[in-house]
């Protein structure tokens, strides 16, 4: 059985934060709606003016370097909001350093650094977290639901999604946008979460054919893709992302078709629940009006939530929602993917034996 620290107690959860750029924000924002339990006490980033702004807002001790922070800096957790390409390298130093870690999506760009990661982690008796905030959706949770009690019955197919937009302007904004080292394509990045979907909610994939096309956007990774699935369930489904939608985010959704069931969640990020039809009612039929809300960011709502639980996990107080191996199942899936587009042929899962 894995060894991890002793439960925090008595005093609130230390977290410091690598990489001070545009999603960093939203981390920040939820470890300050826990500021009875939660406190920021550093920030890192290689960009000075990156990382004034962001010690000026927090007030959290600012470090050049993630080796100085972890020399000089108490926090229980380290958070990796950095390049994806960056994460595994981070991770590890973090782990060997005894400090907890929790890595923004994708939790690596490579198969073999994701289990790297984890490995790394575990030797160090150290958590792993994978930040998965859109699983705490309203909409999601309910439909997450509505699978675990069968209400759908057999499932027969399932499609997903994600007709966004990045102008050319946004993968010229960092040297790092676009790729494949670092970044990964409209799969691997913008439309993580939603790959996170096809197993969380509807359950292993058998295997899966993907195409993808660098169609418009000058950068080195996919702008646009499809995917045909089979479930291990014998449930057939596809995926189809662009990040060329005219002129601005269109549509995040996933619509499942079952035996007994008919949902659709779509919105520009999941966030309307459109479609609910069961052949029985059950008491979450209720809720489905209260679980649709407005946004304007893709990223959701969820990181206050995703932290909660975090927060009680270091406290002994809860499990771990997404740890390391709950990200791998994801990164498995993006991997088999690219995979497929570059050999132009169906890859089956598991990726390893």
């Amino acid at each position: 059985m894995r060894q991890f620290p002793p439960a925090i107690q008595g005093r609130k959860v230390k977290f410091a934060l690598v990489g001070c750029g545009r999603i960093s924000k939203n981390h920040i924002g939820a470890i300050e709606r826990h500021a009875e339990r939660a406190e920021l006490v550093g920030v890192c980033d290689i960009d000075p003016v990156a990382l004034a702004q962001a010690a000026a807002a927090t007030g959290a001790r600012p470090y050049a370097s993630l080796s100085a922070m972890l020399a000089e800096c108490d926090a229980d957790a380290v958070i990796l909001t950095t390049p994806s390409g960056l994460h595994a390298e981070q991770a590890i130093e973090i782990a060997a350093a005894g400090r907890n870690v929790i890595t923004e999506k994708p939790m690596a760009t490579r198969w073999e650094d994701g289990k790297r990661m984890v490995n790394a982690c575990d030797a160090a008796g150290v958590r792993l977290f994978v930040v998965k905030q859109n699983r705490r959706n309203a909409t999601l949770q309910l439909l997450k639901r509505a699978v675990e009690k069968k209400r759908f019955g057999r499932i027969y197919m399932v499609n997903l999604n994600v007709f966004w937009t990045r102008p050319q302007e946004y993968y010229d904004s960092a040297s790092w946008r676009g790729t494949w080292e670092f970044d990964g394509g409209a799969f691997m990045n913008q439309a993580s979460h939603y790959i996170d979907l096809i197993d969380w909610i509807i359950g292993p994939v058998e295997s899966l054919h993907a195409y993808t096309g660098t169609l418009e956007r000058d950068i080195e990774v996919e702008d646009t893709g499809v995917i045909s699935l089979r479930w291990r369930s014998g449930a057939l489904g596809s995926m189809n992302v662009t990040m060329l939608t005219y002129p601005k985010n269109l549509e995040g959704s996933i619509t499942i078709l079952g035996e007994k069931g008919t949902v659709r969640i779509g919105g520009v990020a999941v966030n309307e629940v459109q479609t609910w039809e069961f052949a029985e009612p059950d008491e979450d039929d209720a809720k489905v009006a209260g679980a649709s809300y407005e946004t304007t960011s893709v990223y959701g709502f969820g990181h206050p939530l995703y932290y909660d639980n975090v927060i009680r996990v270091l406290r002994g107080e809860a499990e771990p929602e997404t740890d390391g191996r709950e990200g791998l199942r994801s990164l498995e899936v993006l991997i088999a993917a690219y995979r497929s587009a570059r050999d132009g042929k169906r890859v089956a899962l598991p990726l390893d034996y």
